[in-house]
């Protein structure tokens, strides 16, 4: 087989999703349960066989190409400045998953990732990095704060009052 996305009638840039969707439209068409002559159920067979190929060469190929760009480990510092320009553009979601590529985890690692806990208010989670941080390195003050911060922001959210003002920001 030379191409199989081209055998999937679509483009080689499709991921997963476009190249499962593609097969099953094909697969439904050309499913030799579809046609009544024995010529035309065997030509039908051939036909799937083909595409069977194509869509388990395509599928590998889309996968691959779209799981590289997060499995690849970054240094430890590039991911936490990576992070604090995510965290300051507002996607905390995006800087936790850039964080998760650090090779290492160091206090700073930590420190990030508890910013990014406190901006998705999660205040328990953030206050464990916040506290392994500190374990780290117990002499920068930042991180206390942070920690403190995020144990005060939790005991809030457990109080009727934090627990309206939830409900309201949904």
């Amino acid at each position: 087989m030379t191409d199989p996305f081209a055998a999937l009638g679509i483009r080689p840039t499709t991921n997963v999703e476009a190249v499962r969707a593609a097969y099953h439209r094909l697969a439904r068409k050309w499913h030799p349960d579809q046609f009544h002559t024995p010529e035309e159920q065997e030509q039908a067979h051939q036909h799937m066989v083909t595409l069977n190929a194509a869509y388990e060469e395509a599928l590998k190929l889309a996968s691959a190409r779209s799981s590289t760009p997060y499995t690849e480990t970054i240094a430890c510092e590039d991911a936490v400045a990576l992070a604090r320009r995510l965290l300051d553009r507002g996607s905390p979601e995006s800087a936790l998953r850039q964080l998760l590529r650090a090779e290492t985890r160091d206090a700073a690692w930590w420190n990030a990732q508890g910013d990014a806990l406190m901006s998705m208010r999660q205040y328990e989670s953030a206050e464990q990095s916040y506290r392994e941080a500190i374990r780290l390195d117990p002499n920068t003050m930042a991180y206390r704060a942070g920690a403190l911060d995020a144990h005060v922001a939790a005991r809030k959210a457990k109080t009727l009052l934090g627990r309206v003002k939830h409900l309201l920001r949904r």
